[in-house]
């Protein structure tokens, strides 16, 4: 399973707003200067996460986006599923032999297991400092 930049710029925009959470909301033009992404991408992106119920749009002068919910309540596989699809490495996983089909169900689960289990503000309050030597994945 690939991320492309709709996943990467979409945790993106979402990190930010947690970062912010409760200062009131932000604009897409402060994210996309901040980060140096393209604001009308940035747009693109918005309204898949706004319909589906993880930001809010507060309109005006000072309007922007906030999170729908507190950052420990959203996981990073809330964001990729909505803007990349169901996780899934290999398609059409039925159709393989056991042995293989047993692998992909393996990988799908420890991806989901990783992206389920961190919260957007596990990502808003990494610090670039801290080991990531702490980690050890087998695959």
């Amino acid at each position: 399973m690939k991320i492309s930049t709709k996943g990467r710029y979409g945790l993106t925009i979402m990190i930010e707003l947690a970062k912010n959470y409760g200062e009131g909301p932000t604009s897409l033009k402060s994210i996309a200067q901040a980060n140096d992404l393209s604001e009308h991408y940035l747009e693109q992106l918005i309204a898949p996460l706004r319909n589906a119920g993880l930001v809010k749009s507060i309109r005006g002068a000072y309007g922007g986006y906030i999170l729908s919910d507190v950052p420990s309540k959203i996981t990073a596989g809330d964001v990729i599923r909505v803007l990349e699809g169901p996780i899934t490495p290999v398609e059409g996983i039925e159709d393989e032999e056991p042995a293989k089909r047993e692998l992909w169900i393996r990988i799908r689960d420890a991806i989901k297991g990783v992206l389920d289990n961190t919260t957007l503000e596990d990502l808003a309050n990494h610090r670039d400092d801290e080991e990531v030597e702490g980690y050890m994945f087998y695959i």
